[in-house]
């Protein structure tokens, strides 16, 4: 008898596990019932040949048209040609030397078929497609009844039958995996169900048992509808149930209370400012001020937009820590970015708080002597203020009471390293974590709850903000010339340009030998401007991951000093290079790049007293999807707005682990963009549950569903 944490090879021929596991990394029985039906089809309705993406992979129900097979005179054998239709439009299957195929494909017979989609001679083709024809149901046999009504009444049922249509490889098409499916859940004894009943009844969900089998087999669009909706409610309980777990781990742990008192390094620190706060930095102060004087650590994200002053804003919170002797530490993933960081604060303290604060930079590119020097300084107590990257995780890094760790950029770091850095507090430390793009997992673990967010959009005085423009040059390319020429103007006026590519040498060929779309690189861009005529005496740099650590810093130096009037980079500058004198951007082939990646970058322009301006540039056609991904970043600055697009278009990553977006994301069917009301229902759901019951001493079978299928809240909730 198999369970659902069976290995799959138990449930299923060792070469049909292994075809799982190497195409998506299935072990468990769980893991092949988890794979949920992306779509369902009919039988008696036929896929729109004429939407069909080139270059992807999909599954079409269609009909036969005709078939005709032919001898080929230069490459020898035969290429059967069979035509399928969805009634208005056409494609075209290719087989070569398969002359075999053409008893099954007979005109006037629906079938499914999956390929890759292609273009040859401007009519759409699948080379060698999978395939499954489709049978009537066996004529019923009973005496003394209408054979022809009984036969009519079952072809109806048999083409009204929802097909489940799954995410499949060219080894596993669709109708393999759920032959494979139903197999095991043939095998597959009834599932306890592991919420309460109560919960169950109170939101009109079916069994878990049920929705199992049905969402995979399902009888009627009632029966998979109502598997699923009953499937994207436990999900959303059993991450809110865990999120609730997590939230009264940390009020349990100890952080060391740090009251405002009289705040006078603050208002030391207000006083000089050149400006006066945001009534959004303000606020933000005010919850921070407050979350800090708990004796239970702080666990909130701070979401501002680009240049809103989230630095200021942590500085205000790690100097109402620094008033009770109490350590702060600033953690950022780049060299580039922490050293910045510490320029940054050292300017807004002045001489005076510096010299009382001794705030200490750490990264791995020190020498041995500062390095030393500093970490001594942290050791003692001496330094309260301490900035740095990777490092600060090292075991030679030692602190004499940190009471406040702050990450920026918080989404490259996990859940492992901010662990690790929470462990080097004698009690738990307040964390504060900063982004200025909530990317698809941090708008995932906001809308769940599992940290609590404060926004800040308000931009400082003196800041004149960024205009930006989706410029499309394929069908236009005198918009091209003019977005060189508006750059040049802008080094003509004094200032300074970035060039953003996505590669740092263009592509050669495929390795099929075909020519690609050229990516645009770095090497050759920075070449080609050089010898362009308009651009003469222009200082040009360039930046990409390939250089050593030491000569980015050194270019970033250059480029900030105002050495250099052009950085032809690759995304490298995506995350805190600040250069005041920076106002115009030009972002290469912006397609290829994403929503949140787009936005930050965009965000290293228009810093200064300068109006700010980023031209997106890109040949994807009008009306594509990309096309209007570039056109939303250049419609909107709002942060979490482009979050959400960034969120449809890549899912919501993994919402307890590290990973960002993508294949490994934690959810199966909720979608934290659609399933708000789901998502709240949950919530309410699983707050009851833990008011009742904090430890869910009274439901063993939950407590023990959750503990397998979350080992990270497992080894969080111990830490």
């Amino acid at each position: 008898m198999i369970s659902l944490d069976s290995p799959l090879s138990q449930a299923l021929p060792e070469k049909t596990a292994a075809a799982f596991k190497k195409a998506f990394d299935y072990q468990s029985v769980r893991d092949l019932l988890e794979h949920y039906p992306r779509r369902y089809t009919k039988r008696g309705e036929l896929t729109p040949l004429e939407s069909l993406p080139l270059g992807e992979h999909v599954t079409v129900v269609a009909q036969v048209l005709d078939v005709q097979s032919r001898r080929m005179q230069s490459r020898g054998g035969t290429l059967l040609t069979a035509r399928i239709t969805d009634g208005t439009g056409y494609m075209t299957l290719t087989f070569f030397n398969q002359p075999w195929r053409e008893k099954d494909l007979r005109p006037g017979r629906h079938g499914q078929f999956a390929g890759k989609v292609k273009s040859y001679r401007g009519t759409l083709q699948l080379q060698n497609p999978e395939y499954q024809m489709f049978t009537s149901e066996e004529e019923p046999e009973a005496a003394g009844v209408d054979r022809e009504a009984l036969r009519q009444a079952a072809a109806l049922a048999f083409s009204r039958k929802p097909i489940p249509t799954y995410a499949a490889t060219g080894t596993l098409p669709t109708w393999v995996i759920a032959k494979h499916i139903t197999a095991v859940l043939e095998q597959l004894p009834e599932q306890a169900d592991p919420l309460p009943w109560e919960v169950c009844e109170h939101a009109g969900v079916i069994s878990y048992d049920a929705a199992l089998r049905q969402i995979h087999t399902p009888e009627s669009d009632a029966e998979w509808q109502a598997a699923t909706e009953s499937l994207k409610f436990r999900e959303a309980f059993e991450l809110q149930l865990a999120f609730g777990v997590r939230a009264a781990g940390l009020k349990q742990q100890r952080a060391v209370a740090r009251p405002l008192g009289e705040g006078s390094l603050l208002k030391r620190l207000d006083a000089q400012l050149p400006y006066q706060l945001t009534g959004d930095q303000r606020r933000a102060g005010e919850i921070f001020a407050a979350e800090l004087a708990r004796d239970y650590p702080m666990h909130r994200l701070l979401q501002g937009e680009v240049g809103s002053g989230k630095t200021l804003v942590a500085l205000r919170a790690m100097l109402q820590v620094a008033e009770t002797g109490g350590q702060s530490a600033l953690l950022a993933p780049t060299e580039v970015l922490a050293a910045q960081h510490f320029q940054s604060i050292t300017e807004l303290l002045g001489e005076e708080l510096t010299a009382q604060l001794k705030p200490r930079l750490i990264t791995g590119q020190m020498s041995q002597r500062e390095r030393k020097a500093a970490l001594l300084d942290v050791a003692a107590g001496v330094s309260l203020l301490v900035v740095g990257t990777h490092a600060l995780f090292s075991e030679s890094t030692v602190f004499a009471d940190l009471a406040l760790t702050v990450i920026d950029e918080q989404h490259r770091f996990g859940v492992e390293q901010r662990e690790a850095l929470r462990q080097k507090g004698s009690a738990a430390p307040h964390l504060l974590a900063m982004t200025a793009t909530p990317i698809p997992r941090t708008v995932a673990l906001a809308v769940f709850g599992d940290l609590e967010v404060t926004t800040i959009r308000e931009l400082p005085p003196g800041r004149a903000g960024i205009s930006s423009f989706a410029v499309q040059v394929f069908e236009q390319p005198h918009l091209e010339a003019r977005a060189w020429q508006r750059a040049r103007e802008e080094i003509a006026a004094g200032r300074q340009v970035y060039v953003v590519c996505p590669a740092i040498s263009a592509a050669e060929e495929s390795q099929e030998g075909t020519a690609e779309r050229g990516r645009a690189g770095v090497e050759q861009v920075a070449e080609q401007l050089r010898r362009r005529p308009d651009y003469a005496g222009v200082r040009i740099g360039i930046l990409t991951g390939a250089l050593l650590s030491a000569e980015k810093d050194a270019v970033m130096a250059k480029f900030a000093a105002g050495e250099l009037d052009l950085l032809v980079a690759t995304t490298v500058i995506e995350v805190g290079v600040n250069v005041p004198n920076a106002t115009a951007m030009l972002v290469l082939e912006a397609d290829r790049f994403g929503v949140s990646q787009l936005h930050q970058l965009r965000g290293r322009v228009g810093r200064g007293s300068h109006a700010g301006i980023c031209l997106l540039l890109t040949t994807a056609p009008l009306q594509s999807t990309a096309w209007e991904r570039v056109a939303a970043v250049a419609e909107t600055t709002d942060g979490f707005a482009l979050a959400e697009i960034d969120l449809e278009q890549r899912r919501e990553g993994d919402i307890l682990g590290t990973a960002q977006s993508g294949g490994k994301s934690t959810l199966k069917l909720l979608r934290v963009t659609r399933d708000g009301e789901v998502i709240a229902a949950a919530r309410n759901a699983a707050e009851a549950l833990l008011s009742a019951d904090p430890h869910l001493a009274k439901h063993a079978e939950l407590r023990r569903w959750i503990s397998e299928r979350q080992p990270e809240l497992t080894a969080l909730a111990k830490s």
